[in-house]
C-alpha cells in the first residue's frame, strides 16, 4: 500500500524538509510538534502554554490525516526540564483520552528555543 504525506495549514509549519504526517496503511506517523502557531510564531510563555500549543499542533496534524489523538498507540514527549513532568501529565490527559491509552516515552532533551516537543503514532484500522 502506498504511503501518503500530509501537510496542513492548521498547525505550525514543518521546521524542515518533512511532512506533518505520513499515512501508511492503517498507521499514521505524526512528526514532532513544537509550541508554535500556524503562522510559525513561537509560543514562548509558561510550560503550560507551550505544552498546549504543541498538543494543538499535534491534534491538527492528526485531524488533517483523518484521525484524532485518541487513536494514538505511541506518544513520544521530549522535555527541556524534567521538573515539568507532573504538569505534562495533567495537560496530556486533556488531549489523549479513552480506555486504551497509548504507550509513552518521555525524555529530557537540551532544547534551547522551547520547552517541549511531541510526536505520535496513530492506528486507525
Amino acid at each position: 500500500m502506498p504511503k501518503r504525506a500530509i501537510m496542513t495549514d492548521k498547525a505550525a509549519p514543518a521546521g524542515g524538509p518533512y511532512s506533518h504526517a505520513v499515512v501508511a496503511g492503517d498507521t499514521i506517523y505524526l512528526a514532532g510538534a513544537i509550541p508554535a502557531l500556524p503562522d510559525g510564531t513561537r509560543v514562548t510563555g509558561s510550560f503550560g502554554e507551550q505544552a498546549h500549543a504543541a498538543f494543538r499542533n499535534l491534534a491538527a496534524c492528526a485531524a488533517a490525516a483523518g484521525a484524532s489523538l485518541d487513536d494514538a498507540v505511541r506518544v513520544g514527549v521530549h522535555l527541556r526540564d524534567f521538573g515539568d513532568f507532573g504538569e505534562l501529565n495533567e495537560i496530556y490527559q486533556q488531549y489523549i483520552k479513552g480506555d486504551n491509552l497509548p504507550v509513552r516515552t518521555t525524555l529530557p532533551i537540551a532544547f534551547e528555543e522551547f520547552d517541549i516537543e511531541i510526536d505520535a503514532i496513530l492506528y486507525v484500522g
